[in-house]
């Protein structure tokens, strides 16, 4: 959870590197959520009220970590418009998200492996 957690302390921190764990437990718990509230919403019958109120609270947060996830890999945040191109852009950049980050330090920052948590 604490993964969730940072990633909103960050909520428009574009700069900087995001690990593996983080972007992806970020994504998950947040799935989770959406999920959570649109069987609330249904039940409420609100739908898709919360669901686009949540949607719209972790937007920047989800641009934020994508872009890290990207600085990560070594690569631009500005890969994430490649996700406008449909099919192969999202294919393409949850590639580009699920590959490794680079070992050592780049122009982004220090491997976030490496550094001492706070």
């Amino acid at each position: 959870m604490h993964w969730y957690v940072d990633v909103l302390k960050k909520y428009t921190m574009f700069s900087g590197r995001a690990d593996r764990p983080e972007f992806w437990m970020f994504t998950l718990i947040s799935f989770l959520i959406s999920i959570v509230l649109a069987v609330v919403d249904a039940a409420l019958g609100t739908s898709p009220l919360l669901g686009a109120l949540y949607s719209l609270a972790v937007l920047l947060p989800s641009l934020a970590v994508g872009v890290r996830r990207l600085h990560d890999t070594d690569r631009t945040g500005w890969w994430l418009l490649i996700a406008l191109i449909p099919i192969v852009g999202a294919i393409v950049l949850l590639v580009f998200w699920a590959g490794a980050g680079k070992p050592h330090d780049n122009a982004y920052g220090p491997n976030p492996q490496e550094v001492p948590a706070h």
